[in-house]
């Protein structure tokens, strides 16, 4: 029986391979959400160093990086290598309305969280609208009714 050569199966495999080896764009997953005046965005970096981790904020662009080292040996030899190592960034671009100055970070169980609060001249609120009374009374004439 003749078996039939598929050459794309076999680089569709060979590719498969390949870039399970060797992440193409290893990321910082991020869910980004309003929770009353705050903006939070929760970023996974499972592995790293808080000492690595470095937050800048330049021109309303946040920047995010950090470091996961490799623990193994370099003469081990591979047989998955699926946990991307080194270093990873992160940038957000911040709209106006944010208070950059009062950005706050927590780093716990392998996820980063930053809450960027609201600007305070950049939430809502209500104005009050202001009733005076006129200084002249209002004058009202009124017939008398002649009764007899």
């Amino acid at each position: 029986m003749a078996t039939r050569y598929d050459p794309f199966r076999d680089m569709d495999r060979w590719l498969t391979n390949a870039m399970r080896q060797v992440p193409s764009s290893p990321g910082m997953p991020l869910d980004l959400f309003r929770q009353g005046e705050n903006f939070i965005a929760r970023m996974d970096l499972p592995g790293v160093d808080p000492s690595s981790i470095d937050i800048d904020v330049e021109d309303r662009t946040l920047t995010v990086r950090a470091e996961r080292r490799s623990d193994v040996a370099e003469d081990a030899q591979w047989l998955s290598h699926e946990r991307p190592t080194g270093t990873f960034a992160r940038q957000l671009s911040l709209g106006n309305g944010l208070a950059l100055d009062r950005i706050e970070a927590s780093y716990a169980d392998g996820v980063l969280t930053l809450t960027i609060p609201v600007a305070e001249e950049a939430r809502p609120r209500k104005i009050q609208v202001s009733h005076t009374a006129s200084s002249e009374p209002a004058a009202v004439e009124q017939k008398e009714s002649a009764s007899a």
